[in-house]
């Protein structure tokens, strides 16, 4: 299984993103060939801040070490590193459907009510079939709002082998079993969300111990004050369990048994100190990769030979069926 996934340099990452991507990476490391990637051109589509997102580029990158994923076990770099990603994102634009890629239910949150509308924003899916479809990807970790992306490289995938010839497997969806749906502090009905505008409601991974305490202790709670795991009439207290459950290790059911019917107060402070400790390594080897930036680049570096090892092979092989003449 050769796995490819990648995450936008846009907005800190945070604890729904380790628990239900990054964490799923580091384990997918010992059992299959893993590419992992900082999509910054993604973050291109809409406005952005030069500095910032060359800011963002590293840190994100940096901590995908910090969190666990080994360079030498797997692939990591930068997507514009690699230039045949946006090559094969023309290629394969030049077989999508207007009418598809305008029903893409992004675009069309993203786009709503601006006057104008990037291109870049368009032709984002197209994008990422790039990124896939380069590696010869099979498995894909997506969330639920990146399936109908996926379900359009599966279609490219196809359209491209029944019109050139067997080039690209068709990717399947992998999806983690625990973790993947980690809830706002604030709002149990939404996802924790980097681009959501209120910072309460995540767990940023670089939050200082007493922001975590304090987020915790603001998080909102259900009516009554029995800690029970009951999803439909106590679904804020349900997230929490969770979030305790798996940085801690224990099961939802032994924590339920230690805090039952003794109020939220205490359930609170030892959920916010259990985030604190399982930050603490994360933090530490961040700060190391921060003094040492000449070790990054170098990562990346060898990230981005080894991708385009890849990569390039089958461009030549995209670049023959399609019918572009040879350089030389």
């Amino acid at each position: 299984m050769r796995v490819f996934s990648g995450i936008q340099p846009t907005g800190r990452l945070h604890l729904g993103n380790h628990l239900g991507a990054i964490r799923q990476f580091v384990e997918l490391q010992s059992e299959s060939e893993c590419l992992f990637c900082v999509v910054d051109l993604h973050a291109m589509t809409l406005e952005w801040d030069p500095g910032a997102l060359r800011a963002d580029t590293w840190q994100i990158a940096a901590l995908y070490l910090a969190c666990g994923i080994d360079p030498d076990r797997s692939i990591v770099f930068v997507q514009s590193h690699v230039p045949q990603h946006c090559e094969l994102s023309w290629l394969l634009g030049c077989l999508a459907g207007f009418g598809e890629l305008g029903r893409m239910t992004q675009f069309k949150d993203k786009s709503r009510g601006r006057e104008s509308v990037p291109f870049g924003l368009f032709a984002y899916p197209v994008l990422m079939a790039a990124d896939i479809l380069l590696y010869r990807a099979t498995a894909v970790p997506v969330g639920d709002d990146q399936r109908q992306h996926l379900e359009l490289t599966r279609d490219l995938a196809v359209r491209f082998n029944g019109r050139f010839g067997e080039t690209f497997p068709v990717p399947e969806a992998f999806f983690s079993k625990v973790g993947a749906r980690v809830m706002s502090l604030q709002n149990a009905a939404e996802k924790m969300s980097k681009s959501a505008p209120d910072p309460a409601g995540r767990i940023e991974l670089l939050d200082a111990p007493e922001t975590v305490a304090a987020k915790v202790r603001r998080a909102v709670t259900d009516s009554g004050r029995e800690v029970r795991h009951d999803p439909e009439a106590k679904p804020a207290v349900s997230n929490l369990l969770e979030i305790f459950s798996l940085v801690s290790g224990e099961t939802v059911a032994a924590l339920e048994a230690r805090y039952g019917d003794s109020g939220y107060g205490r359930f609170k402070a030892d959920l916010g100190a259990a985030l604190v400790a399982f930050l603490a390594p994360i933090q530490e080897r961040f700060r190391r990769l921060q003094a040492a930036p000449d070790h990054l680049a170098t990562v990346l570096r060898r990230g981005a030979e080894r991708a385009a090892a890849i990569a390039e092979p089958t461009m030549r092989d995209v670049r023959q069926r399609m019918g572009l003449a040879p350089a030389g």
